[in-house]
């Protein structure tokens, strides 16, 4: 597997910026590196693990990690932790998923064979974000995004590791101008900004609360030109790439946003959905066949709103959400004590926030487990609706807005 991408990607590269350039798009230029203007999305738990960032590098996109409880990839490191909980078990297992995340940076960069990028994501809000961070860095990572908050502490983590490039997820330009200033005190500026639209994103969304996700500030036509505008003002005109997220789904979208201001697109879902993506099989079923009126809004554990599909699960859980939230008590011996988030509805009985356990749902959808877990997806269209196709299909899609053949690639 990782000696045939690494063989395959090499020509396919050059013919994706070749028909790129030829349909009118510009490349994306980050820390030195000319790229395909395609971010694949960290998607936790485990859907965007090594296999899945290396194939998107490979072929000279941003391929991205996401950091959270990436031993579920490794049985020896699951055999060993599967069975520990609460408080006292928090230490062997964040240690061995800072094993797991430096195994699957190797992995990542094997199958790129030197070609693209690759970043981590790691979410401002769980408890381990520093050590995912210093970990990202210390194994040689390209570069670090960061979402779910806002990350002004990230310089500091990174003062030792100047030529990585650091990116946060901001939704506004509020959120941009705050960013871009704290930085700026200490010594250092975003590498890149993703814009990412609450309407249209998967998982976690960048809004206060679900009534805020429709509003007009987050539009991409308003939000690009208003970031554009404060950076020229604030002398950092073409310092920082503009990288648009959520709704993304052809070359047509990339032009348009490219025309608002953005050099590059970020995706999520439909890379969840390709054939290299590290979740079973069954998981990127339900996302793919999920119709517009399976995906909901509601608010997660972390008090923030999410998007998902309407599980089995899902169905359950928002049936039971007044019940659940009228019995909310801060819980004194989590079972999941651990790599967990800093602020948790469930566990600190925070009765307007979520009442689940979100690493065990989405641990139950990485394995493709509908009746039990959380299936976070974006609200648009998928390139080739209820198909899964390789990597290399949906970039040559994005990039020259041809479709290849179907039946090339088969869900792994």
């Amino acid at each position: 597997m990782t000696e045939e991408c690494t063989r395959d990607s090499a020509p396919a590269c050059d013919e994706l910026r070749a028909a790129a350039l030829a349909g009118g798009l510009h490349l994306f230029n980050l820390r030195g590196k000319e790229l395909l203007p395609v971010v694949q999305g960290g998607m936790g738990v485990g859907v965007s693990a090594g296999r899945l960032a290396g194939t998107v590098a490979g072929f000279g996109a941003v391929g991205t990690l996401s950091s959270v409880d990436l031993r579920r990839h490794h049985p020896d490191l699951m055999e060993a932790t599967a069975s520990l909980e609460g408080p006292a078990a928090k230490p062997q297992i964040d240690a061995a998923n800072l094993v797991a995340l430096g195994r699957e940076i190797s992995k990542a960069r094997e199958i790129a064979g030197g070609r693209g990028l690759l970043a981590v994501n790691v979410m401002r809000a769980v408890n381990e974000y520093q050590h995912y961070v210093t970990c990202a860095l210390e194994c040689g990572i390209d570069a670090v995004v960061v979402g779910a908050g806002l990350p002004l502490d990230l310089p500091e983590l990174a003062r030792d590791f100047p030529d990585a490039a650091l990116v946060p997820i901001l939704s506004d330009a509020r959120g941009v101008q705050l960013v871009v200033r704290k930085w700026e005190k200490k010594g250092r500026i975003p590498d890149a900004i993703v814009i990412e639209h609450p309407k249209l994103a998967g998982g976690h969304l960048g809004a206060s609360k679900v009534a805020d996700l429709g509003d007009r500030r987050f539009d991409f036509d308003v939000v690009l030109p208003e970031a554009r505008a404060f950076l020229r003002a604030a002398g950092l005109e073409g310092k920082v790439p503009l990288i648009a997220a959520g709704g993304i789904a052809s070359r047509d979208d990339i032009l348009r946003v490219q025309a608002l201001g953005a050099s590059a697109v970020q995706l999520g879902t439909a890379f969840a959905v390709t054939t290299e993506s590290d979740a079973h099989a069954e998981f990127k079923r339900v996302l793919a066949e999920a119709r517009p009126e399976d995906i909901v809004e509601f608010t997660s554990v972390a008090g923030l709103p999410a998007r998902a599909v309407r599980t089995p699960w899902l169905e359950k859980y928002l049936r039971l959400e007044p019940r659940l939230q009228s019995h909310a008590h801060a819980k004194e011996h989590c079972t999941m004590w651990f790599d967990c988030l800093a602020n948790c509805g469930l566990r600190d009985g925070n009765s307007q926030w979520g009442q689940f356990c979100i690493d065990k749902t989405l641990g139950f959808a990485l394995e493709g487990r509908p009746e039990k877990g959380l299936f976070f997806r974006g609200a648009g269209r998928l390139p080739f609706g209820a198909q899964v196709r390789p990597v290399q299909d949906l970039l040559a899609w994005l990039m020259a807005g041809t479709m290849p053949p179907a039946g090339q690639g088969a869900a792994a």
